[in-house]
């Protein structure tokens, strides 16, 4: 086999086995690229989903892209503020009770004079104290609790109706309403201090004011002129 023998030339025979050579090793590597190729084809079918080569069913527009008339705007409820709560109901004061002790605001005390009186005599002053309410209510009256004062024009004080001659009592009342409590008190005619120490004397003509006091309820003034 290695040694050609026939009547040509060893070259054309080596040339020959050359060529058959050549054409075996191109049939041998079409077949493998064929095999590879099949087997490359079955392994891609096989891996593949059937549903994956079906046409896929696209979607309708309607079904996409909602309508119109689906689109809700936006509710103006939701955007209009609560109306404002109602104002709380204003609180209703209790009234007195009945019965109950009388208040400052329950009682008018006032003072009463001549308006005029001789220089040296002895005038009557009253102190009155009369419930303003509506209801019954209860009051001490006691005597010590009670007091008037005499002031003159420029506000120095004249005398006092405790000074010389306090009294005590103990008088606890219930006073209807609108019923007036009249105290009378006699004024010597002359001055006086808190204590009675100092001398008493008569006091000169002029205008003067008195102001009465139930314990810390004040009257208004009251005048009187001395002549």
């Amino acid at each position: 086999m290695l040694h050609p023998v026939g009547p040509l030339p060893a070259a054309v025979y080596w040339r020959r086995r050359l060529t058959v050579l050549a054409v075996l090793l191109a049939v041998l590597a079409l077949l493998t690229w064929l095999v590879v190729s099949l087997v490359q084809d079955d392994e891609g079918t096989a891996t593949t989903p059937t549903a994956a080569t079906e046409p896929v069913e696209q979607p309708a527009l309607e079904q996409v892209v909602p309508s119109f008339a689906q689109v809700r705007p936006p509710s103006t409820e939701r955007l209009t503020a609560p109306p404002p709560p109602p104002p709380p109901a204003p609180e209703v004061p209790a009234g007195p009770t009945p019965g109950g002790p009388c208040t400052g605001d329950m009682l008018r005390l006032e003072v009463r004079t001549p308006g005029q009186a001789a220089v040296g005599s002895k005038p009557t002053f009253e102190l009155a104290v009369t419930n303003t309410s509506t209801v019954p209510c209860v009051r001490a009256l006691d005597k010590q609790l009670q007091e008037l004062v005499m002031v003159d024009a420029a506000g120095a004080r004249v005398w006092g109706s405790n000074d010389c001659f306090p009294e005590s009592s103990s008088d606890q009342r219930t006073l209807a309403p609108g019923e007036t409590v009249v105290f009378p008190v006699v004024w010597g005619g002359l001055t006086s201090e808190p204590g009675c120490a100092a001398a008493r004397v008569t006091p000169p003509p002029g205008s003067y004011v008195l102001r009465g006091r139930l314990d810390t309820l004040v009257s208004g003034d009251a005048p009187l002129t001395l002549g």
